[in-house]
């Protein structure tokens, strides 16, 4: 026991100096903060004086991982958000019209004329002249009904094609929309993670509530209005053809067609295709910049299916106009001068330098399948987390000490040693989350007091297992491997314990739903070490 092999203390020493090479960055953590944000920025183009000037003031060969900040602890803001799932039955229907337009015309001899009706919002109605062959035009109208790709809904279709007199109805069947549901939530998940990834905001938590809510934490941030301006904005871009255009928002845009309004020329509304060319959904890449004349504005890039479409489109519609659409407005209307084959182009209009970048990063992060509706905003001031951090250092400051000099006046030279084990052990867990970008809230500090109380309740089971050898007769070398051995099994029952103890108040989303919310900061910075 008390010979420990040469490998064995190579790799102890150096576990033990990696981890406080990584813990280091903590106890400097405003400038290293200051110094990554700097690098980030140079790395992404900046030339900023300051940023460097910050880029010198951390040397750049030690470590510069740092223990993010909690909301709790930092300050931030906190939405609660609903996913409104009705407006992807809309679109899907609204997007479902030309290919049953085709698919009727082409049968024109049979069903007859054909004219799109108004109903309700997830479903499409469609008049036919013939109602005797309204057998044949659901039958027609049934090749568009895909099986739905679900485990919980195998051999159903998606689409349920009923009729109503001469009336034909396409509605998306239950299953359907209980598997549109799913993939919609998650959906926008991904795309508020990456909206807010691309601003590089620190560590935020962006998870499931419920059947249709998602709870967003991001801590760092300036308020809940600017939290909800970066991700409430839908940014669905569409290409659209330009039928006309009017100065009254009353005027009749027939079937199949939509009026929208112009951006910056007021009073002016486009008679659109409600069929778009492209949708943002075929962007790859949109970057800010600058048109031709120096003002703000955004370049974007098809993939190639994108790609094709937009080149045919413009090479068949040489001379006439086009409307780009961001959110049910019109922002450019240009004239098509030429075939555009390379898939890329430019948006221009009355941009600020700070709405083109923020363009550009929700058209790169992608639209979000369906508005959000916010039920709960909060905005967490940077004080309340200052004055937590700071009573949280006099507690762990008057804990430290009082622990400390119990363990030397206890145990002598044995306590020295636990203290200096003591030290070890917290500069590896800093260590640890620095590595690996954990996050530090309250309960976290508490979960890591209480580590700090097992590693010094083991060592008190160890030395007083120690004095009880002594006091039995055993000589020093023995009574130490005793003390050692004999306390190994309460130590190891302790910490099996409280990985239970966690592994069962570990909640899953899909079980206790918003409790999620209170327990997963405790469990996830608390409990873990």
């Amino acid at each position: 026991m008390l010979h420990i092999d040469l490998w064995k203390r190579i790799v102890i020493a150096g576990l033990c100096a990696l981890g406080f090479a990584l813990a280091l960055p903590n106890g400097f953590y405003t400038r290293v903060e200051a110094y990554n944000d700097a690098t980030t920025a140079i790395e992404n183009g900046s030339s900023d004086p300051k940023d460097v000037e910050n880029s010198t003031i951390w040397p750049s060969f030690l470590p510069s991982g740092l223990v993010n900040l909690g909301l709790d602890l930092r300050g931030g803001a906190h939405l609660l958000a609903e996913v409104k799932t009705s407006d992807v039955y809309a679109q899907r229907m609204k997007s479902l019209w030309p290919e049953v337009r085709d698919i009727l015309r082409q049968e024109r001899a049979t069903v007859g004329t054909i004219r799109l009706q108004d109903g309700p919002a997830d479903e499409l109605r469609v008049k036919i002249s013939n109602a005797d062959a309204m057998a044949q035009a659901i039958e027609f109208v049934s090749v568009l009904s895909q099986p739905i790709v679900s485990l919980s809904a195998a051999g159903q279709k998606d689409l349920e094609i009923t009729s109503q007199g001469d009336t034909l109805i396409v509605a998306l069947s239950a299953a359907e929309k209980t598997a549109t549901d799913a993939r919609t939530l998650q959906q926008s998940l991904e795309i508020v993670r990456r909206r807010i990834d691309e601003v590089g905001t620190r560590e935020p938590t962006i998870q499931r509530q419920g059947d249709d809510r998602i709870l967003i934490q991001v801590p760092g941030i300036g308020s809940a209005a600017e939290l909800k301006e970066l991700i409430g904005t839908t940014a669905q871009l569409t290409f659209q053809h330009v039928i006309g255009q009017t100065g009254d928002a009353t005027t009749s845009a027939g079937a199949g067609n939509e009026i929208l309004p112009s951006l910056d020329r007021e009073g002016v509304f486009y008679i659109l295709d409600q069929a778009p060319v492209v949708t943002g959904e075929d962007l790859v890449d949109a970057q800010p910049s600058f048109d031709q004349n120096g003002r703000p504005a955004v370049n974007f890039r098809f993939g190639p299916t994108g790609a094709r479409k937009f080149g045919d489109y413009t090479a068949e519609n040489i001379g006439n106009p086009f409307a780009i659409v961001l959110d049910g407005e019109v922002i450019s209307a240009p004239v098509i001068q030429s075939h555009i084959p390379g898939g890329s182009g430019i948006i221009t209009g009355n941009f600020t330098v700070e709405e083109s970048t923020n363009l550009a990063v929700l058209l790169r992060a992608g639209a979000l399948p369906a508005g959000l509706n916010f039920l709960e905003e909060r905005t967490i001031g940077p004080e309340l987390g200052a004055d937590s951090i700071e009573a949280g250092k006099i507690a762990s400051l008057v804990a430290g000490v009082a622990v400390l000099v119990f363990m030397v006046l206890s145990y002598g030279l044995f306590g020295v040693f636990a203290n200096v084990a003591l030290i070890f052990n917290i500069a590896l867990i800093f260590g640890l989350l620095s590595w690996i970008g954990g996050t530090l809230t309250l309960p976290g500090i508490a979960g890591i007091v209480l580590t700090i109380g097992m590693a010094v309740d083991a060592n008190v089971l160890i030395f007083e297992r120690i004095r009880e050898e002594l006091k039995a007769g055993k000589g020093p070398a023995r009574a130490i491997e005793l003390g050692y051995e004999k306390a190994l099994s309460a130590i190891v029952d302790a910490n099996i314990t409280t990985l239970i103890t966690a592994i069962i108040l570990l909640p899953s989303p899909w079980v206790l739903g918003s409790s999620r919310r209170s327990l997963r900061p405790f469990m996830s910075h608390g409990f873990w070490w």
